[in-house]
């Protein structure tokens, strides 16, 4: 078994540099990053990739991305759920996690090249963005998961999609106060959300059956930032043995026998937000079992067939492994970004709060 000790101080840059390198080849000429050569690009997995590559310092391509979803950004400041080069795939509805995404990966751009131009030729395109997820706004809070481009909005909604969308509110409203644009409105949708994810739990899953089988619901709050403190360390600890698989990481579902690289590295960030950094250094050392020559990395892993599965080697996994490795050595000034919300959410911190404690 390959291991990987990455920590501040301990960053095999070279090692990294290849993985860098594979998502840089796979992207297009025109700015999309598919999931491997010749696949879909889906907004939210593109933006992942894309912050992979501001964090390889390979700045205009990861520029080159987001003009990319500018350029493609619909009327209504959405995007479809999948594109084939410069065409929509399959354009049946839009996914709200998927939409809102893009102020993240523009806001952890921003942290690194501190390049205030970029961030105020994207701030029409995070607004936009941001309008569109308002639309999706329910009474309760909570956000819905999609509109249905021919039945209209999808009403329910899943703890990981929100969660994802309680931290893109939190980048959008720090873009904001650094441009002195309105927030006011970003500020109120990210309270009522954050009230829905930690108090109304009947306001998720209504029509479908429970998500909570998926590490993503155990870990997504935490990651996000919804849940801080002692509640998000109680959190990761109560389910740990569902989920975790000494020596190879992070499963997706507690009742199949497959693990994935990129949700080990998400539960890796979690863990540093928690405190439990050691922790997070030992995990991220177990997925380079699962790592190709080129720097790529197998999606997922079936164990008890010793098989990997699906036999794809996804640019948003690489992604999700340059984040991990940059929050645990501390290589940008996007390190924190997952990390440590005390530290990235300051802007405008007087008038939001950062999570339940």
């Amino acid at each position: 078994m390959t291991k990987v000790y990455v920590a501040k101080g301990f960053y095999p840059q070279a090692y990294f540099e290849k993985t860098i390198d594979y998502i840089a080849c796979v992207q297009s000429p025109g700015g999309d990053i598919a999931w491997f050569d010749n696949g879909i690009t889906d907004p939210w997995d593109h933006v992942e990739a894309a912050m992979a590559l501001s964090i390889g310092n390979r700045h205009k391509q990861a520029e080159q991305a987001y003009d990319w979803l500018k350029d493609r950004q619909l009327d209504n400041g959405g995007w479809y759920v999948s594109y084939k080069g410069s065409k929509a795939e399959d354009t049946s509805r839009i996914e709200s996690n998927f939409v809102a995404y893009v102020a993240t990966g523009i806001w952890h751009h921003y942290l690194i090249t501190k390049d205030r131009d970029f961030l105020r030729s994207f701030w029409p395109t995070v607004s936009r963005a941001m309008d569109f997820i308002s639309t999706l706004q329910s009474e309760q809070g909570q956000i819905y998961w999609a509109l249905d481009c021919r039945d209209g909005i999808r009403k329910d909604a899943l703890v990981t999609g929100c969660s994802s969308i309680y931290k893109s509110l939190a980048c959008a409203i720090n873009i904001a106060e650094v441009l002195n644009e309105p927030a006011e409105q970003l500020i109120s949708m990210r309270n009522a959300l954050g009230k829905a994810l930690t108090d109304r739990p009947e306001s998720f899953d209504q029509t479908w059956e429970s998500k909570q089988r998926f590490a993503m619901d155990w870990f997504y709050p935490v990651l996000t930032g919804v849940i801080q403190g002692k509640k998000a360390v109680d959190r990761i600890n109560a389910r740990w043995d569902e989920f975790v698989v000494d020596q190879l990481g992070c499963r997706c579902v507690n009742d199949e026998p497959w693990v994935t690289v990129a949700e080990t590295c998400e539960l890796v960030m979690s863990l540093i937000s928690i405190g439990q950094y050691q922790r997070a250094v030992e995990v991220f050392s177990w997925i380079h079992q699962f790592r190709k020559e080129d720097g790529s990395y197998w999606t997922g892993y079936v164990y008890p067939d010793k098989a990997i599965w699906p036999e794809e080697r996804t640019t948003w996994t690489a992604g999700a492994v340059l984040l991990a490795a940059d929050s645990l050595a501390q290589i940008t000034d996007g390190h924190a970004l997952f990390a440590n919300h005390n530290k990235t959410v300051l802007l405008g911190r007087a008038r939001f709060p950062t999570g339940s404690s």
